[in-house]
């Protein structure tokens, strides 16, 4: 055979591993009955001890954090009564319970029940927090169910008397001990509600032992609490008793003297409630005055306005308005005409001989005086030009070299002279100067 592909084997850890985990499935929480024996208490407070019967024992272990919950050491050879789960401790391959809970045998089987009820009444949604009530603001009657004899309702009378004197108190008296105790309590809830005389019930009881107080851990209190139309406080035993009525009431008081000083109040909370109450109605006198001085005001406007002279004001002023608006329309009608007239006399005007004449006739004067300031113009330029050219032809003219002394020597056939030697003695020429002319003879001589 293949070791390898056997996958069935297993090593001894895993073994102890699936054997404790289908131990703590398989069974789940269980209760069981048996001696203490073999208890050791560990320096890290876990205890270690063997539950065993006449025939058998089994390991067990309980941890710190429940025994001290469980409110008593046990003892060698003690009967118990466990809650416990079952597990196994692989290092050794031993198994053993896990402890949560533990009692002595009589209270055990009564922390049973308790258990199993407080499940059972959870489940049906009887801890529901949507389903308490909150206790009135005002209370004024408060009904204690508990023994009239006991010594709770003389706690909740003294401290009711001694904070609040005012309330009313209604006592229902009931058995709180005993076989007929659920039935009696339960029967003076329905009571209270029948009768609705007052504005909430404490239920309760003083301390004692939990068989003492077990008509509080009963169903039939529990329903009676759940369908009660009143807020219930329930208040039974010490501050350490916990019952299901606690957690099916709507308020849970720790004693019954903490439920007398919740419900009730001091005085010095009634005179602050009091002025408060008093402050509030000023305020409201105050409001509605002043809303009645409003209203006063709005008939007074309103009487005013439905007055003979108001209306004769008013269809004055309507009067006064129309006229302006009248006068308005008028000139604005005017003016539109004027305007209109003009713009007609215009286009008239612009249409007939005279004003075309007219038109052209100015046409003509820009024209005419476009005209003369060109002709200045060009004759200014004109004018000019003949200045600058009349200066250069004077700066080459022989008339300049005339003027410096010089002549003009003409032969007698007019034919400038400009050589001696061209002249003969006899010959007749003229001479021009700067200024006139004359004629002359050459003479002889050598020139």
């Amino acid at each position: 055979m293949n070791i390898s592909e056997n996958k069935n084997i297993y090593s001894v850890s895993s073994l102890n591993r699936a054997a404790k985990a289908l131990l703590e499935t398989g069974l789940g929480v269980i209760w069981l009955s048996g001696e203490i024996s073999n208890l050791t208490i560990a320096v890290s407070g876990h205890w270690y001890f063997t539950l065993k019967d006449h025939s058998a024992q089994v390991r067990c272990a309980m941890f710190k954090g429940n025994n001290r919950r469980s409110g008593f050491t046990p003892k060698h050879g003690q009967q118990v009564l466990v809650r416990a789960k079952l597990s196994l401790y692989e290092a050794r391959g031993d198994y053993q319970l896990i402890i949560e809970s533990m009692a002595p045998e009589g209270d055990g089987l009564l922390k049973q029940q308790f258990e199993a009820l407080k499940f059972k009444l959870a489940a049906e949604g009887l801890f529901s927090e949507s389903h308490k009530k909150p206790l009135p603001q005002l209370i004024k009657c408060i009904g204690i169910i508990t023994s009239s004899t006991g010594a709770a309702l003389h706690d909740i009378l003294s401290i009711l008397k001694r904070r609040d004197p005012r309330l009313k108190v209604i006592i229902y008296p009931s058995l709180v001990q005993g076989a007929s105790s659920a039935a009696s309590v339960a029967a003076q809830i329905k009571l209270a509600n029948a009768r609705h005389e007052c504005d909430l019930l404490i239920v309760g009881r003083g301390g004692g032992s939990l068989e003492d107080l077990w008509c509080f851990n009963e169903a039939l209190v529990a329903y009676a609490i759940y369908d009660s139309q009143l807020p219930i406080i329930s208040a039974v035993g010490h501050e350490i008793d916990v019952t299901i009525a606690d957690f099916v009431a709507d308020v849970r008081a720790a004693t019954p003297s903490a439920a007398a000083e919740l419900v009730s109040q001091n005085k010095a909370f009634h005179q602050t409630q009091l002025d408060t109450l008093t402050n509030r109605m000023k305020q409201a006198i105050l409001a509605r005055l002043q809303l009645k001085s409003h209203q006063h005001a709005l008939i007074r406007e309103k009487l005013l306005n439905l007055h003979p002279k108001h209306k004769l004001q008013q269809q004055t002023l309507q009067l006064d308005e129309l006229s302006l608006r009248l006068q308005h329309a008028f000139q604005a009608t005017m003016n539109q005409a004027k305007r209109d007239l003009q713009r007609l006399q215009s286009g008239l005007f612009q249409h007939s001989p005279e004003g075309i004449i007219s038109v052209e006739q100015q046409k003509q004067k820009q024209l005419q005086h476009r005209l003369e300031h060109a002709v200045q113009v060009t004759l200014n330029q004109k004018t000019t030009l003949l200045q600058n050219k009349s200066s250069r032809l004077n700066t080459v003219s022989p008339l300049a070299t005339l003027a410096r002394g010089y002549a003009i020597v003409k032969d007698k056939n007019g034919k400038i002279t400009t050589d001696t030697a061209m002249l003969q003695p006899g010959d007749k020429i003229e001479v021009r100067l700067d200024k006139g002319e004359f004629e002359a003879q050459v003479l002889g001589g050598e020139l």
